[in-house]
C-alpha cells in the first residue's frame, strides 16, 4: 500500500490523501515519541521544543498558509529534523491524519476564544474535540491547554469533566517552560494566563 506522505519543503508535510494516516516514520526519518501543537502559529513554540528536546518528534499543525510558511522557516532556519508543519484543521488531523494512539502529548495554547456568544460554537474546545484528543493520544497522555480568556477557560472547565476520558493533573505537571509569540505577548499586556493539564485515563 502506497505510504500518505510527501515533503513539500524540509519542514512541511503534504498529505497524499486526506482519509488515512500520515506515514510519520518517513516524514520524520525515525520514530519517536511525538508531540503536536495544535495550531502551531508562527512556530516559535514548536521550534523551541523541537530545539530543546531532539529525542522527540513535533508536529506543527495549523490550517493559516502565512502561519505554515513561517513555521516552516523556523524549523528550517534552525535545522530541525524534529519538527514538521502540516497545513490541517485539527479535527481533521485528530480524526483523520493520526494514526490511534500514537501522540504522546497534544498542546492547544491561546486558540481563538471567539468571545461573542454568537461565534462560541466556533471555538476548539468542546466535549467533540475533547473525544478526538483521546483517540489520538496514547494511555496517560497529555493535554496541555492555556488561554488568557477568563470567559473561555471557565467554559473549558464546565466541558472537560463531561469527558470521562480526562482527568485534571497536578497544575505543574507536563509544563514545558516555554512561552509561544501569544503568550509572550500577553504577559507584556499584564493579561492572566489560565492553563490546565488534561491526562487520558488508562495505563
Amino acid at each position: 500500500m502506497r505510504n500518505n506522505t510527501r515533503t513539500c519543503s524540509e519542514a512541511e508535510i503534504v498529505p497524499e490523501t486526506r482519509d488515512r494516516a500520515l506515514d510519520l516514520a518517513q516524514a520524520f526519518g525515525r520514530v519517536a515519541p511525538l508531540e503536536v501543537d495544535l495550531g502551531c502559529g508562527d512556530g516559535t513554540f514548536l521550534a523551541t521544543l523541537a530545539r530543546e528536546q531532539p529525542g522527540r518528534n513535533f508536529l506543527g499543525v495549523d490550517w493559516t498558509p502565512s502561519r505554515v510558511r513561517a513555521a516552516c522557516r523556523k524549523i528550517g532556519d534552525a535545522h530541525l529534523p524534529n519538527a514538521r508543519v502540516l497545513r490541517a484543521d485539527n479535527a481533521e488531523t485528530l480524526c483523520m491524519l493520526l494514526a490511534p494512539q500514537s501522540v504522546e502529548v497534544c498542546h492547544l495554547l491561546f486558540s481563538d476564544p471567539w468571545p461573542k456568544r454568537r461565534h462560541h460554537e466556533r471555538r476548539v474546545f468542546s466535549e467533540r474535540f475533547l473525544r478526538a484528543v483521546a483517540h489520538a493520544l496514547v494511555p496517560s497522555g497529555l493535554l496541555r491547554v492555556a488561554t488568557d480568556h477568563a470567559e473561555y477557560f471557565s467554559a473549558m472547565a464546565r466541558i472537560w469533566p463531561l469527558v470521562r476520558e480526562f482527568e485534571v493533573c497536578p497544575a505543574d505537571e507536563g509544563e514545558t517552560g516555554f512561552s509561544t509569540t501569544f503568550e509572550e505577548r500577553f504577559r507584556a499586556s499584564g493579561a492572566r494566563i489560565n492553563r490546565v493539564v488534561l491526562r487520558k485515563c488508562g495505563n
